[in-house]
């Protein structure tokens, strides 16, 4: 976490004090916020697209003499100089660029566990997983996109508190479909599912958006559409668990881990620095349909790179040691498997773990910003580079997770994930500490997501592989993610309806916020008591293959 610490230098320029705050003016978005810090594209197109729901509650929309009044906020909604611009791209790109660097440095320069692979493998697994992560950290951006259009005003918390739980809810049930799906078809043809779906319905929500077509609630247009999203985003993770399986040896698993928490960083910067920059600059559909299109040109790539395994891109396949090591027999049918995957305790720990991971990964980074903008640090350093922080986070806490697990507990996951939320649980009772300390809560929220995204990529991206075996790591992610996304409901419904309204008088006061660490205390506790039940668990066959791939 270094890398944060020194990235915070350059905040000096972000963080300057923006103007006094002028007169709150009286117009608002349909957020409850004051429209100056909504996206100015959204109220300036308010005349054609009446119904985009962050200038239905405009004063426009008021009968009687209508050009008086909509005259006259004007000037008391001026004062646009109160909405800070996002700092330069580069201040952002460059140090989560030189933090990769770094760490591609040192893995290249640490010693090798046992298994011995050609450079031309090499340079073909790497060919193989790069556009197969990237797709899967753009389809982040297609699903964070929401948190954007209820930042820039299009909804309000309780509206998103619904909806997002509406979709954790489509999303984790899906995996009990989608994971055998991805086991019996290969991770290649989901991948592209779930890009594919993914980017026809953000086209159709940003359409939606454009022509002022979202209906009387949009509960009910933007729930069902973001459900529909969430199905197709569910193929992501098991797809990507799927196809790296047959090309990581177990381990091996460890540093794939730290890649797949790159990946999930990387998403998220996509989804909250890109997701406020467009939201800022661009009208909301644009949070819509900028994501579909780079979709679009993943699914190409994946398309043409991406295969299932190493004899598919012809190399020859080898015994990836793990649970399913051995196992040459007929594919048992989909109810066979999840039974079998249900019956294994370990499968049941690490998912009950993960519960807790969905609930306090979203926890944190779905709310810090309503947070942040409430208490009165909407200019801060962690504020405006949200992305980037979480990212450099997440990209620690991955890279963390997966070198000490295959080079330091030989490749037991356990460890590093009691250690992990060890730190969680020391983070929510910082917070409580010092929750009227909003500057200090927001670096204390960034170590938190550091350990969190560490402990995601080795359960979910990891132990998934180990334990449900090559052959089974569909469907062991798709119930491991499942109960993700349960915990990821959870915290939808307790947030949505116990933590302030943004905007409101009541979010200005830190103390009405005691709830968002008062929840994350118990649920860390619990995770880490899990954790270190499974501290010696090991999975499959721990020695090299014979043949060198």
């Amino acid at each position: 976490m270094l890398a944060l610490a020194a990235v915070a230098m350059p905040g000096a320029v972000a963080a300057q004090p923006a103007p006094p705050p002028a007169p709150q003016a009286a117009v608002t978005s349909g957020a409850g916020e004051p429209a100056a810090d909504a996206a100015a594209p959204s109220v300036a197109a308010a005349p054609s697209a009446p119904s985009t729901p962050s200038v239905a509650a405009a004063p426009s929309a008021t009968p009687g003499p209508t050009t008086a009044p909509s005259a006259a906020p004007a000037p008391s909604a001026a004062p646009a100089p109160s909405k800070r611009k996002p700092p330069p791209l580069h201040e952002e790109l460059l140090p989560i660029l030189l933090l990769v660097a770094v760490i591609a440095l040192v893995v290249w320069r640490l010693p090798r566990v046992e298994i011995q692979h050609s450079s031309a493998f090499r340079r073909r697994r790497l060919l193989n997983w790069l556009p197969l992560g990237l797709t899967y950290a753009f389809l982040y951006m297609a699903r964070y996109n929401i948190v954007a259009f209820k930042d820039v005003g299009g909804l309000s918390q309780q509206e998103f508190g619904n909806i997002d739980a509406i979709g954790s809810l489509v999303y984790g049930v899906s995996f009990l479909i989608n994971g055998p799906l991805t086991d019996r078809w290969g991770g290649r043809v989901t991948i592209l599912l779930a890009a594919g779906g993914a980017l026809t319905v953000n086209t159709i929500i940003g359409v939606l958006i454009a022509t002022g077509n979202m209906g009387s609630s949009p509960v009910v247009s933007l729930g069902a559409l973001y459900a529909l999203n969430m199905y197709f985003q569910s193929f992501g993770a098991v797809s990507i668990v799927k196809v790296n399986a047959g090309w990581f040896h177990l381990r091996e698993r460890g540093v794939f881990g730290g890649i797949f928490g790159i990946l999930i960083s990387l998403g998220l910067y996509f989804a909250f620095d890109w997701g406020l920059r467009i939201g800022l600059a661009l009208a909301p559909q644009w949070l819509f349909f900028i994501p579909a299109a780079i979709l679009g040109l993943f699914w190409v790539l994946s398309f043409i790179w991406v295969r299932d395994h190493p004899s598919h891109a012809g190399f020859a396949d080898f015994d990836a040691g793990d649970a399913s090591s051995g196992d040459t027999g007929p594919r048992l049918d989909a109810a066979t498997i999840i039974k079998r995957m249900l019956s294994n305790k370990i499968i049941l720990i690490i998912a009950v773990i993960e519960l807790c991971s969905g609930f306090l990964r979203q926890g944190i980074l779905k709310w810090y910003r309503d947070f942040a903008k409430g208490v009165g640090i909407g200019d801060s350093f962690v504020y405006s580079h949200w992305g980037m922080v979480s990212c450099i986070a997440g990209i620690t806490g991955g890279v963390f997770a997966g070198l000490i697990s295959d080079h330091l507990f030989q490749s037991r996951r356990g460890p590093v994930s009691s250690v992990l939320y060890g730190v969680m649980v020391a983070g929510a009772l910082a917070i409580l500490a010092f929750l009227g300390y909003a500057g200090m809560v927001s670096w204390i929220i960034a170590f938190m997501a550091m350990a969190i995204i560490g402990v995601h990529g080795m359960l979910s991206g990891v132990a998934s592989q180990d334990f449900g075996g090559k052959r089974n790591a569909g469907t062991a992610t798709g119930i491991i993610d499942g109960f993700v996304y349960l915990g990821t409901a959870l915290q939808a419904v307790v947030y949505g309806n116990f933590l302030p309204e943004k905007g409101s008088a009541a979010a200005k006061d830190p103390g009405n916020w005691i709830a968002w660490p008062g929840a994350m205390l118990p649920v860390a506790i619990i995770g880490m008591f899990f954790a270190l039940k499974i501290w010696n668990a090991r999975a499959g066959k721990h020695v090299a293959p014979a043949a060198k791939a």
